[in-house]
């Protein structure tokens, strides 16, 4: 079983292996740098279904369905099913799980459900209470837009400091069997940091110094410099709060200009269209299993903490002129260190 290593960090005594992984993204995912990377794509928003919700549904099945598959395994080998997205009541995922008919745990983290999700998982499948384990994330730019933001039809005009909210998901398989898999070596819960700000299209602002504290805080705990992984990946802070990222871990004595790559500003570019980049459960989680992932496969990655970041607030707490609170959970992913 685990133990815990300095102030946060927990490092599991039998690193859980990445067994498999899976991505399914919509077509303005496609359409960007990493688009070959991804194991489904569609190109109508609806994907066939009736309502958004549906179709945020189907993309979040095909994840979990198309990740147990990956692993060599059928659904009734995974004791858990961990999943989580934007909408109320997580509807999404609950009804993924009651199609799949495995055991689920919903979890609400906002964006940094992919981390969250990873680090329970992780725990649970470390600690022997669990075999293999599914963690799954997603979120759609139209059922979010729709909950927090603006019905689509009135054409809303964003801010320059906006994101665009991924239609994208994700699944991972955390598996106790062994061989040469990346494997999650330790993991940091965050803490719930408010800045003060209160604007909810300034996200990547309000998530930074909690990305901030989380990655300082682990690299204390662990005893290491940045540079002792080869990626630290934050999930959707976008071009703006990846900025103030760096300059803030900066003036506390870090320097993570090196190693920082975010999810955000990676999935699409440099596209216009999307402000300051991607958000949303499904952009960390698309990119961490359509290309880390992969990378690490391939021997171009080694060590990668990966980093999900969440805005905790709701649009009742928002027009109620309430600041947002946000969270970061770090996940370290080694390659090729099975017991």
């Amino acid at each position: 079983m685990g133990a815990r290593v300095g102030e946060k960090t927990v490092r599991f005594d039998m690193p859980p292996n990445i067994l498999g992984f899976s991505s399914v993204v919509g077509k303005d995912e496609k359409n960007g740098p990493y688009g070959a990377c991804f194991d489904i794509t569609f190109e109508d928003s609806l994907w066939g279904e009736k309502t958004y919700e549906l179709a945020e549904r189907k993309m979040q099945l095909k994840a979990v369905e198309t990740a147990i598959e990956k692993s060599g395994l059928k659904a009734g080998d995974i004791h858990i099913l961990i999943g989580g997205d934007l909408l109320n009541q997580i509807i999404s995922s609950g009804f993924v799980a009651r199609q799949m008919g495995i055991p689920f745990i919903g979890l609400y983290g906002a964006c940094s459900t992919m981390s969250d999700s990873l680090l329970i998982g992780a725990m649970s499948v470390d600690g022997g209470f669990a075999e293999h384990v599914v963690c799954a994330p997603s979120s759609h730019f139209a059922t979010a837009e729709r909950q927090f933001r603006n019905p689509l039809e009135l054409g809303t005009p964003k801010t320059p400091t906006a994101q665009n909210t991924a239609t994208a998901a994700g699944a991972v398989v955390l598996s106790a069997q062994r061989g040469q898999y990346p494997s999650v070596i330790s993991a940091t819960p965050g803490r719930v940091v408010d800045f003060g700000i209160n604007d909810v299209n300034n996200m990547g602002a309000a998530m930074a110094p909690a990305a901030a504290e989380t990655i300082i805080t682990h690299l204390e705990d662990i005893g290491q410099r940045p540079e002792y992984y080869d990626a630290i990946i934050t999930g959707d802070l976008g071009i703006f709060g990846s900025k103030l990222l760096i300059k803030y871990a900066s003036e506390l004595g870090w320097d993570l200009s090196g190693v920082h790559r975010d999810c955000g500003m990676m999935l699409y570019g440099d596209n216009e269209k999307m402000h300051c980049g991607g958000s949303g459960c499904g952009c960390s989680a698309s990119m961490l299993n359509g290309f880390f992932l992969p990378e690490m496969i391939k021997g171009n990655f080694k060590r990668i903490l990966f980093v999900a970041t969440g805005a905790l607030h709701s649009p009742t707490s928002a027009l109620q002129g309430e600041t947002i609170p946000c969270i970061a959970h770090a996940i370290a992913i080694e390659m090729g260190c099975s017991i």
